[in-house]
């Protein structure tokens, strides 16, 4: 982890096959670190009253504890991932709160739509599960996914369909 250039990189690769033993049986492999930022939470499922639902919140206690989670319907508009950004307590996080970088709203948006695009063209994904989703300064990495697929529930109700509260 931190690894800042090549030479610390061939140091740790080195620590490491002594320690644990050789490259051939070890197969390591190296990869990017995450950028720092913000660690979120993106949630899709099915509600049977209402159809596909899209929810967001921060990774951890505040989406736990506290319950700071904010849900939309699919298919969502980029108001709708604006503003579901937007609606939670603990969105100062994202925005510069006491003079932290803000982080990029604008990719955690356009991964909103995308979740939202991939549930509403496709019904048999029932569940799907980003976290942790980290939001960088520039762009954001989805560490953690789930998908889940099944036979995509009977609507009886043709008609409007609203959000529940939660």
């Amino acid at each position: 982890l931190d690894l800042g250039g090549e030479n610390e990189l061939r140091r740790a690769y080195a620590e490491l096959t002594e320690l644990l033993g050789k490259p051939e049986e070890l197969r390591l492999v190296v990869q990017s670190m995450a950028p720092r930022g913000v660690d979120t939470v993106i949630r899709a499922t099915i509600d049977p009253a209402v159809g596909a639902v899209l929810s967001f919140g921060l990774a951890g206690a505040p989406s736990l504890l506290l319950g700071d989670t904010a849900h939309r319907l699919v298919p969502a508009t980029d108001r709708d991932a604006a503003e579901l950004i937007r609606s939670i307590r603990t969105a100062p996080l994202l925005f510069g709160w006491r003079g932290t970088t803000p982080v990029d709203t604008k990719a955690l948006e356009e991964l909103l739509l995308r979740v939202s695009r991939l549930v509403d063209d496709h019904p048999e994904v029932v569940a799907v599960d980003l976290e942790p989703v980290v939001v960088a300064p520039h762009g954001l990495q989805v560490l953690g996914a789930t998908l889940r697929l099944a036979p995509p529930p009977v609507r009886t109700d043709l008609g409007p369909r609203r959000l529940p509260a939660y």
